[in-house]
């Protein structure tokens, strides 16, 4: 089955094409960051006023990139939540115009499993069960997964995700936006060990994250200590940093343990982190553990997962109504196994 994949949870306008959930034969991203790097974040309503002039453009980039015609499209996926509300109706406005046009099968995708389901593009998937760290700017969060649409959430942020962090300190420290990649370049030329921040690691045996008061400590080491733009933003960056991917680590590799699960996998956007990245790689070797992390196209926000995980629902049999709304939060309960 080949399905039309649909995202604009944010501030990307994507689509894509992929064969039988595995094969992308186009994946197109229209990205807002220009648009908004003035402002030092997401405006939601700059975001959905350019997803409504980009999607039509987009959608046909990405049907003539794939080589297929209209005719070939066996049903269609899209973001239905968590998001934006905004951004997100104009994605599933399309949606649902489109599949109604063509007569075709129609699915909501939940944007936190299409970040998982995004493992599924690469060469060399995992088998189930495997511990899931999704890690982006609004959700940091772990799921214990053990089948394409089944999923146990042991532990989320209970406070700021770990991207919103990124992005609040590169503004106190006039980094810019979008701030995980700037604290990522950055941080390569300070020393983590300059200046150390807390770690929040909360109740023992506890799966849930919380980066506030880190994001406070950096404040107030600025306030207190001031900033010298040659040497200190580099080791405050790379101390931030350090604490971040500490306690994503440690709890990610915890629960491999608690679950006896041989296997990891990093999805989001902050899984593009570099520092992340060679820290899970090097501490679950060490632990006899398997990482396995998407290409960093794959980890930020994209169509080809929503069509990958549309797929599987779909192939399930489960179909959506045209009177599918948009939601702004995740609205599953903890240890929920549908989201």
């Amino acid at each position: 089955m080949i399905v039309l994949g649909i995202e604009t949870s944010c501030d990307e306008t994507a689509v894509a094409v992929v064969s039988d959930g595995r094969h992308i034969l186009s994946n197109v991203v229209a990205s807002q960051i220009a648009v908004h790097h003035p402002y030092g974040g997401v405006v939601p309503e700059l975001a959905s006023r350019k997803h409504i002039e980009w999607i039509i453009p987009v959608f046909e980039r990405a049907i003539a990139d794939s080589g297929i015609g209209l005719d070939e499209l066996g049903a269609v996926a899209v973001t239905s939540g968590p998001g934006l509300i905004g951004s997100l109706l104009v994605g599933l406005s399309f949606a649902k115009a489109f599949a109604y046009a063509r007569k075709l099968p129609f699915v909501g995708v939940n944007h936190l499993e299409g970040h998982i389901g995004a493992i599924f593009l690469t060469p060399d998937p995992p088998p189930y069960p495997f511990i899931a760290l999704l890690v982006s700017g609004g959700h940091t969060n772990l799921y214990y997964v053990t089948g394409p649409t089944s999923l146990e959430l042991l532990g989320q942020t209970r406070d700021d995700a770990a991207g919103e962090a990124f992005d609040k300190v590169a503004k106190m420290l006039g980094l810019g936006y979008p701030g995980g990649v700037v604290i990522d370049r950055m941080a390569r030329e300070g020393d983590p060990e300059r200046i150390r921040f807390p770690r929040a690691f909360l109740d023992t045996g506890s799966f849930d994250f919380s980066f506030s008061g880190l994001k406070t400590a950096v404040g107030r080491y600025i306030k207190k200590m001031g900033i010298d733009r040659d040497t200190d933003i580099r080791h405050i960056a790379a101390g931030f940093q350090e604490a971040v991917v500490d306690v994503l680590v440690k709890k990610t590799i915890f629960a491999a343990q608690e679950k006896a699960c041989e296997r990891i996998v990093l999805v989001g956007g902050v899984a593009s982190n570099s520092r992340l990245r060679e820290r899970i790689r090097t501490e679950s070797e060490f632990a006899g553990i398997s990482v396995y992390i998407p290409d960093p196209i794959l980890c930020t926000d994209n169509a080809a997962m929503i069509a990958s995980v549309g797929y599987h629902h779909l192939l399930g049999g489960e179909r959506s109504p045209l009177d599918l709304d948009a939601f702004s939060k995740d609205r599953r309960l903890r240890g929920s196994e549908d989201l």
